[in-house]
């Protein structure tokens, strides 16, 4: 197998990553590398590395235990956000909070089903409206569509599963996006290692979560982790 990156990754859990992963609005987009494996032996998950190979993110063992939750861990193991699916909920939406919480959700997430806008993934709104979301499976544009639409921070276009799709803000700026990841030595990465572009407008941990839920809404994952 193609080497993802040459570091032991083990061996440097203290060291700075080389672009800014915290969203602060400084400095430039941080480029880093996702691996959907987990460091831990018999688990499944994602590991991701800045573009000097430190570890940045980690994610294991989340088809396993308690279905329809994941939780993203920096470098070091600790949680920083929690994603779970929404209970109760006719579609497919899920809500993200910050460490292990299980109360104030920060995001909430939903896969979209529209026939007249077959570009667009999912919609991220504010955890403050997780109780007035409606399905979306047939496409409508009524009234409270219109409302919940207001709520929108950002939108994701595209294909993951080709590896090729963006988080697009309010005004339609490209905060992240997912990229297919370049051959090295001549041997091409397939589709479990690819690259995730962070612009400094957005916080890299959310948009990690954001891969994390598209693996779930329309990755070959999605079969395992939230059969019932």
């Amino acid at each position: 197998m193609t080497k993802v990156f040459p570091n032991n990754v083990y061996a440097r859990l203290n060291t700075t990553p080389c672009s800014p992963v915290d969203g602060n609005g400084n400095g430039n987009a941080a480029i880093l590398t996702v691996w959907k494996k987990s460091l831990l032996l018999n688990c499944s998950g994602f590991t991701v590395f800045d573009c000097k190979g430190n570890l940045v993110f980690r994610v294991d063992n989340y088809m396993a235990g308690n279905k329809g939750e994941i939780v993203l861990m920096d470098a070091a193991g600790k949680p920083l956000l929690t994603i779970r699916r929404k209970r109760l909920s006719l579609g497919d939406n899920w809500l993200v909070y910050d460490g292990e919480s299980a109360v104030n959700p920060r995001f909430l997430v939903r896969k979209l089903m529209n026939i007249l806008n077959t570009k667009c993934l999912a919609q991220v709104s504010s955890g403050g409206n997780s109780n007035n979301v409606n399905d979306d499976r047939s496409g409508s544009t009524g009234a409270s569509s219109s409302s919940s639409s207001k709520n929108v921070l950002y939108q994701i276009e595209g294909s993951y599963t080709q590896r090729c799709c963006a988080v697009l803000d309010k005004k339609r700026r490209r905060v992240a996006e997912i990229q297919r990841k370049e051959a090295v030595g001549g041997v091409a990465f397939g589709v479990d290692v690819f690259r995730l572009v962070v612009q400094p407008e957005m916080d890299a941990p959310l948009a990690m979560a954001l891969v994390l839920l598209l693996d779930q809404m329309f990755g070959s994952s999605r079969r395992l982790s939230l059969s019932h």
